[in-house]
């Protein structure tokens, strides 16, 4: 069985990006002497799962920085080549998140990442989501993308751990309650 898990940081005020998709606010509060779990997170990830923002983004930010496969759920971009210096590291597709899962439990992909906000929303209504690991930033933007959309109903969540930073992050797991 595939399942699908979160790790995304947020300011405190709920967005991930501000109104322009601009995350410099979360990119300066970067602390390299601080391990805030990713590698542990990723270890026993098959597969990357983010949409066409998130993918956008870390195009802008420099060299590719990951060692999974990445599929980017777009419509836009379903039907494009992949870059050719992603080769055999990315590939498109227009799946519905439920499709897309069925996919992969087909292909004996297991646990899979989901990253960004718009795809998260989406796994979450359609309730694909087992866990989060949610980094509060300590910053208040006051606009942007939200994590969280419109449920049509409530999403219950227990709370696994929750940790603190000097530099003043807060990173809370969650699991979906049964």
């Amino acid at each position: 069985m595939v399942t699908a898990h979160v790790f995304i940081a947020t300011s405190l005020d709920g967005f991930i990006a501000r109104p322009d998709g601009d995350i410099d606010w979360l990119l300066q509060r970067d602390a390299p002497d601080e391990d805030h779990g990713y590698a542990q997170f990723i270890a026993d990830k098959d597969l990357i799962v983010m949409g066409r923002g998130t993918y956008e983004k870390v195009l802008s930010l420099g060299p590719w920085a990951y060692d999974r496969p990445v599929l980017v759920l777009s419509k836009q971009l379903a039907d494009t080549a992949v870059p050719e210096a992603l080769q055999g590291k990315v590939r498109f597709s227009a799946s519905a998140p439920g499709e897309l899962m069925q996919a992969l439990a087909a292909q004996n992909v297991g646990r899979v990442y989901v990253d960004g906000g718009q795809l998260v929303q989406s796994f979450l209504r359609a309730g694909l989501i087992a866990d989060m690991v949610i980094t509060t930033v300590p910053v208040l933007l006051g606009a942007g993308r939200r994590l969280f959309g419109a449920l049509s109903a409530d999403v219950d969540w227990t709370l696994v751990s929750s940790r603190s930073f000097a530099s003043g992050l807060v990173q809370s797991s969650y699991r979906r309650a049964p």
